[in-house]
């Protein structure tokens, strides 16, 4: 199923290009205190601290493709994205040991849309409302096509999706019904 969704879930529109990417590494790092021991592991294992209320950031250390990401989903819940396989594996080998705090892999469990273009904000208004949009440096948690997304933005031409696997096919159905009304005649 994957290798068929992500072959066939491109969709381009006037001023909206949407893809997936189910693998990209992601794991729930969860904790209660964030400034403790758990939070200064994830300092030195991703190069900054975890972030604030509705925030996401990523590392300053790198900004490629082997970038991680750090996406505030609840007060003692915040998303690991991105990095390579293999900085992936060595953070979650590193955070498995911190104290006061745990690491999950959710990698096969959370699916990653990318959407770029110009039309991004119009297409969350339609399918959440304006307040699911997310501007640079944001993570908002919203229902998008009545399912629970995380929509962040760390680049300016960039707003991620992160939304559970299975629901992964009828949001990117929405998503397809939506962009066609981009479509110029």
């Amino acid at each position: 199923m994957a290798d068929t969704l992500s072959r066939e879930a491109t969709i381009e529109a006037d001023g909206l290009h949407v893809s997936v990417d189910p693998g990209v590494p992601i794991a729930s790092l969860r904790y209660f205190d964030a400034d403790g021991v758990f939070a200064a592991a994830v300092r030195n294992v991703v190069g900054m601290a975890l972030p604030g209320v509705l925030q996401a950031a990523i590392a300053p250390a790198s900004s490629g493709a082997g970038a991680f990401i750090l996406a505030w989903r609840s007060p003692t819940e915040t998303l690991l994205l991105g990095a390579s396989r293999e900085r992936f594996s060595n953070a979650k080998a590193t955070l498995a040991e911190a104290e006061e705090g745990c690491i999950v892999d959710q990698s096969g469990g959370l699916w990653v849309l990318r959407l770029s273009g110009e039309r991004v904000f119009d297409l969350l208004a339609r399918l959440g409302g304006t307040a699911s949009a997310p501007k640079i440096g944001e993570a908002r948690r919203s229902r998008l096509a009545d399912v629970t997304v995380l929509a962040l933005c760390v680049r300016p031409d960039e707003t991620l999706l992160v939304v559970d696997r299975v629901y992964a096919e009828h949001l990117l159905a929405w998503i397809r019904e939506t962009a066609a009304d981009f479509a110029t005649p």
